[in-house]
């Protein structure tokens, strides 16, 4: 398949597309983050990177099999505040250009992404403007992450994937193998008793409740955001009656990445990058159906 693939990040959509079996002639990616396109290259050097989404004419892809993409959600999700500005807003209003490249390239098939919890009017304006009805999919069907997102999508008789009861004690380290530098030792932390999922609330001053939740292991891990630049956000866990911060690799395997598939960059910018990207395992399943 030729494949233009907007947004791209990291390239989970290729990842994707070798996990669901479908071969790919060419594979066009539209990114403008260093680091994103850094593990891109890292991993697939063939991908031809295009560079920023909003400097392009699509027409030269006229014809081409499969468009994919995720615009940024950061003015859609409820994470970010009430008051979003939704698709009018600075990031968010990227999906236009997405549109823009559905109208001009005409794909035989096209798939688009975003999160479920943005408000019903812009659901409905993404709706009419692409012209199917989103299916919500909550990537903690196939990971030990609680991640829903809405799929808009002609691909055929797409269904919920398989419940494979995956928790956080399936997929993280032995404490033992963990590196010091992940552990909060100087932190104090209170037993939650709560929200089971929720084992701990850690100590770190005037931050936020969501900053300081920690997760149990018999449970889900909460939905993984691009925002590993900042030395607390990163989600933690309690393991040995201690709290620490999940790893990289951890992250990856959330996003059903192969492991040390961003290798090769700061830490920080691992977990931005994988917070940004796509459960492979959610997009894989959808793409079969192409098959």
């Amino acid at each position: 398949m030729r494949v233009l693939s907007l947004f791209d990040g990291i390239s989970c959509g290729m990842v994707a597309l070798e996990r669901a079996g479908i071969s790919v002639e060419q594979y066009s990616a539209y990114e403008i983050n260093k680091y994103a396109i850094q593990i891109s290259q890292k991993n697939y050097p063939n991908i031809e990177q295009k560079g920023d989404v909003t400097h392009t004419d699509f027409s030269e892809y006229a014809g081409f099999d499969l468009l994919i993409g995720g615009s940024p959600c950061q003015d859609l999700s409820i994470i970010q505040s009430a008051d979003r500005a939704g698709l009018n807003g600075r990031k968010s209003r990227l999906f236009y250009f997405y549109l823009q490249a559905l109208n001009t390239v005409k794909p035989k098939y096209f798939l688009f992404e975003n999160v479920a919890s943005m408000k019903k009017e812009c659901q409905d304006i993404i709706t009419h403007e692409i012209g199917v009805e989103p299916i919500m999919i909550d990537s903690a069907l196939v990971s030990a992450q609680d991640r829903k997102r809405f799929y808009w999508t002609n691909i055929p008789d797409i269904t919920q994937p398989e419940n494979k009861d995956i928790v956080l004690e399936n997929i993280i380290f032995p404490a033992e193998k963990v590196p010091d530098k992940y552990w909060y030792h100087n932190r104090t932390f209170t037993l939650y008793e709560g929200d089971v999922k929720i084992r701990a609330m850690l100590n770190l001053g005037n931050s936020y409740a969501q900053v300081q939740r920690v997760y149990d292991l018999k449970h889900k891990c909460g939905t993984l955001c691009g925002d590993g630049a900042g030395g607390n956000l990163q989600k933690k866990i309690y393991q040995n009656g201690m709290v620490r911060k999940l790893t990289p690799v951890e992250y990856e395997r959330l996003q059903t990445l192969p492991d040390n598939y961003t290798a090769g960059v700061a830490d920080s910018r691992r977990y931005t990058a994988i917070g940004n990207a796509w459960t492979v395992d959610v997009i894989a399943h959808i793409l079969k159906g192409i098959l």
